[in-house]
Parts: structure tokens; C-alpha cells; sequence
């Protein structure tokens, strides 16, 4: 009934299968509400060798209930790892962590197993099988209760009811990405591992699984996710950890902006200034000043851009200039990856 590539493809997913139901223990049923105080993952100093090479090390974050926790960093930063460890797959060298309330530890991975979902990067579906023979085989695999419901529940959230009829291996790739989720949520996951979800999707797959992500942080799932994607970060997440190995940078988007980047204010002119030294430099709110690429723009560093916006337009208007725009430089998540990158490479070179 399957080739050997079918198999081949399914294998990733099937690998973190436990031989005991990993069935329907929801966030409710496992006191893991979202109650004040609670984490859905606790990671205290876990690092992960092998051999003499370094996957991750000494990493530590918290993620709270109904969190979509957005996890950043170049090809070989050790994500992919991580999402495995706290997934049950592979054992850390060191640290501690806790998952849906369960502390990690081999004897609790079936238990750990109940209560999450990771959806790897491959969808990792039979080709030759329909949407919904695909569903009941995992569903099968998981030993779940009531397989109708829990198929028909995960294809109405990913807007696919309508194709449980079709073969996998007519889908776009787009469409198997919806039934590798509908998969993933067939068990109903206290936390969502997802494991660069949009990679190789078009513009179009891309924002339908969007979509289906901002569906799901409005139920209140935990969603871990790993990404390349800067703008996929910042539209989808709470939060975001940057790591290289080492986590570099932990916090709300805006936070991290904050931390990297002085404030600053973005002045555009009809035409240079004779003097812009003269002119800025008697705003007491400008801290700096520097000259943009583009004849007659500036970037003026500020204390704060609200209060020095109107100073800066009457020095301005004062010395006769003609006023395009003045408006606060706004540095988005990529800034801050590659600031932080930047700082690695310069780092090893030293």
C-alpha cells in the first residue's frame, strides 16, 4: 500500500510515537489551565553534546500557558535539537526541564508524550493515502479515543474537512502542511512544537498557516515555534529567544529593540542643512546626529522621540528649512538578529 519513499517521508514524524495512549489529556484535564504563575516549559541550564560537539548549551527560559514562544537563530544554532530534547527524542547532556508540568527525564517521556505535539519540518505524510486514512493511521499509532471526532475537530480547524477524501500526494505543499498540523492536533497538546512550519511554502501557504497559528494563539495553545522567518516571528509571537548556541536574547520584540537600538528620530529635508551641527545641536533633546545616505536625511539620536519630534521641527522651521517628514526610526526583529549575529562573527574572528 506505501513505496519506500512514502515510508521514508513519514519516518520523522513517526520517531516521537509513544508505545502507551498518547491520547486526550487536554490542558484542563492536566491541571495545566493556564492558571497564574504556571509555565507550560520550564528549561533551567539544559545543554546537549555530542561527543565534542556542542548542539546547544546552558539555555534557560520560561514559556507560559497559551504563549506562542517564537525560538530564532541561524542553521546550526541548535533549535532543532532543542525542540527534540524537550520533545523526549533525544536525552540533554545537562540541565533540567519541565514540559506541560512533567519534569523531564527518561522515565517520563510517554507521560511528557501525552501532552505535546511536534510538527517537524517535513510533513512526513503517506502520499498514497487519503487525508483522513492518513489521520486515522497516526490516530491509531497514538491510541486515541473517539478517532472520528478528533479527525474531524483538526480538519475543521485547519479548513480541510472538504478534502479528507483526496490522496496526500495530490496536495500543494501548502495543503499537506494543514494536515501535518491537523495531525499534530489530533491529540489536543497542552504545547505545540512547530518546527519551521512555513519553510518552502509561496507567499500565499505561507499566510494560510499563519493564519492557522493566530487561530490557534486565540484558543489559548501553547505554541512553540522555531523559524527563519524574522516577520513570522514578530506577526505571530509573544515572545522571542534568540540563540547561537548560547541564548543571546530573550523578550518581547519591542523589548529587544529596546535593549539593542538607541531611540532615534528619522528627519527628512527638502534639502541639506548648511549647518546641521548648528541647528541640532541646539535641541537639548538631541543626544547625536548623523547624516543619512539620502540628501537631506538625518538620524538624530533622542531621549525620547515624542518630546524631541516638536523641538527638532521648530529649530527647523527656525532655520528656514523645508520639512518632508520627522518621524521615529523604527528597527524591526531582523535589526536585532543581525545585530546580535554580527556580534558572533566579530566575536569568533577576535
Amino acid at each position: 500500500m506505501t513505496s519506500e519513499q512514502d515510508v521514508d517521508q513519514v519516518q520523522p514524524s513517526v520517531e516521537g510515537v509513544p508505545p502507551a495512549r498518547a491520547g486526550a489529556v487536554t490542558a484542563k484535564e492536566s491541571g495545566a489551565g493556564g492558571a497564574s504563575g504556571e509555565s507550560a516549559l520550564v528549561v533551567e541550564h539544559l545543554s546537549k553534546r555530542f561527543g565534542s560537539r556542542v548542539a546547544f548549551d546552558d539555555v534557560s527560559f520560561e514559556v507560559g500557558y497559551g504563549e506562542v514562544f517564537g525560538f530564532l537563530g541561524p542553521n546550526g544554532a541548535g533549535k532543532t535539537t532543542t525542540v527534540r530534547t524537550l520533545g523526549t527524542l533525544v536525552a540533554p547532556t545537562s540541565g533540567s526541564a519541565t514540559v506541560a508540568g512533567i519534569p523531564l527525564s527518561a522515565d517520563n517521556g510517554a507521560a511528557i508524550r501525552t501532552r505535546i505535539s511536534i510538527m517537524p519540518e517535513s510533513p512526513g505524510l503517506y502520499l498514497r493515502l487519503t487525508v483522513m486514512e492518513n489521520l486515522q493511521c497516526f490516530a491509531g499509532l497514538y491510541e486515541l479515543d473517539d478517532v472520528r471526532g478528533r479527525i474531524e475537530r483538526a480538519l475543521r480547524a485547519v479548513n480541510l474537512l472538504d478534502r479528507a477524501g483526496d490522496s496526500c500526494g495530490s496536495l500543494s505543499k501548502g495543503l499537506r502542511q494543514r494536515v501535518a498540523l491537523a495531525r499534530a492536533l489530533l491529540n489536543d497538546p497542552v504545547v505545540l512544537f512547530l518546527d519551521e512550519p512555513t519553510s518552502g511554502l509561496d507567499p500565499v501557504a505561507t499566510r494560510e498557516v499563519h493564519e492557522l497559528i493566530a487561530s490557534l494563539r486565540e484558543r489559548g495553545v501553547t505554541i512553540f515555534l522555531t523559524t527563519h522567518r524574522l516577520e513570522e516571528a514578530e506577526r505571530l509571537c509573544h515572545r522571542v529567544a534568540i540563540l547561537n548556541t548560547t541564548l543571546r536574547l530573550l523578550g518581547r520584540p519591542d523589548e529587544l529593540r529596546a535593549q539593542l537600538f538607541r531611540r532615534s528620530l528619522d528627519v527628512r529635508l527638502r534639502a541639506p542643512l548648511a549647518d546641521p551641527e548648528a541647528v541640532f545641536g541646539a535641541v537639548r533633546e538631541v543626544e547625536g546626529c548623523e547624516q543619512a545616505p539620502s540628501a537631506g536625511g538625518y538620524t538624530l539620536a533622542v531621549s525620547d522621540p515624542e518630546i524631541a519630534a516638536p523641538a527638532v521641527a521648530r529649530a527647523l522651521v527656525g532655520a528656514g528649512a523645508d520639512i518632508l517628514s520627522i518621524a521615529e526610526s523604527r528597527h524591526s526583529l531582523e535589526d536585532v538578529y543581525l545585530e546580535l549575529i554580527d556580534e558572533d562573527v566579530e566575536a569568533r574572528r577576535g
